[in-house]
């Protein structure tokens, strides 16, 4: 395997975890973190001893806070990458495509590109400290393919739009009423909760699984066209005036000003 610097994989009773480890970035994605998560998950799909895969971030504070909206601002993108180019949706497929069920453990804040990772895992098990939202509108990005068509088939429609739409935060309470997540733990009772699902699901017979998994995601997988659509236009949009207010209001810890954009 190569030298990881964003992630850490672990294999042990044919389970294998990922974990995003950018705990001084609440676990937000560079390119590099999205191409160690594709690398890690193509390890476990192609490892005939992996049965289940666990998907959780480093420390307590955050699972994910998707991409980097500082080193946008700072840079205008995400950095380097290992074909030259940012490969998000490349993972949501892999997460979706690997024929093997994927575990989140959301042990804190899950927003943004983070918050869609999870719902894109078949399984959700969070943290009672865990945080859930989206933040695309307030930092000048979205996601209109599976983070929100799909976020609509998990919770609804109305549910939905209000996530999307007023960026608001909410509990793991409130996450297991709406469907969003499967089961809600204690902080320190999280990975071995997941563990545990993880050995059960081992128990099951693999080929059942495959096919199953397969089933479900048959249903929405034409979901993967209007993603492509969606992140061809969030590509030109992220290099807009526009865009570029959400992310430098992040940056500085200001509100972003918007208003010079309505038509």
């Amino acid at each position: 395997m190569r030298d990881l610097t964003d992630v850490r994989y672990e294999k042990a009773d044919h389970t294998a975890t990922v974990t995003i480890d950018r705990p001084d970035r609440m676990n937000s994605f560079r390119g590099r973190t999205v191409d160690e998560l594709i690398h890690c998950f193509k390890t476990a799909w192609t490892d005939p001893d992996v049965g289940a895969i666990i998907l959780t971030g480093a420390g307590d504070r955050a699972f994910c806070a998707g991409g980097d909206v500082k080193e946008r601002a700072a840079t205008g993108g995400y950095g380097e990458t290992e074909w030259g180019s940012f490969e998000i949706e490349r993972l949501h497929r892999i997460i979706r495509d690997v024929p093997k069920p994927v575990i989140a453990a959301v042990n804190g804040v899950a927003v943004g590109g983070g918050h869609v990772l999870h719902v894109l895992c078949d399984l959700s098990i969070a943290s009672n400290t865990a945080r859930f939202g989206q933040s695309g509108p307030r930092v000048g990005s979205f996601d209109a393919g599976f983070g929100s068509a799909y976020l609509a088939r998990v919770i609804g429609e109305k549910r939905a739009r209000w996530m999307w739409y007023l960026c608001e935060l909410i509990d793991a309470d409130t996450a297991l009423s709406w469907g969003l997540v499967n089961l809600v733990t204690e902080p320190g009772e999280l990975l071995d909760t997941a563990r545990r699902t993880a050995a059960e699901v081992n128990r099951r017979s693999p080929t059942a699984l495959r096919f199953l998994k397969h089933s479900f995601n048959a249903d929405t997988d034409h979901l993967g066209g209007i993603s492509h659509l969606a992140f061809d236009g969030l590509d030109l949009f992220t290099r807009t005036e526009e865009a570029a207010e959400g992310a430098e209001a992040f940056a500085e810890r200001r509100d972003p000003d918007f208003r010079r954009f309505r038509r």
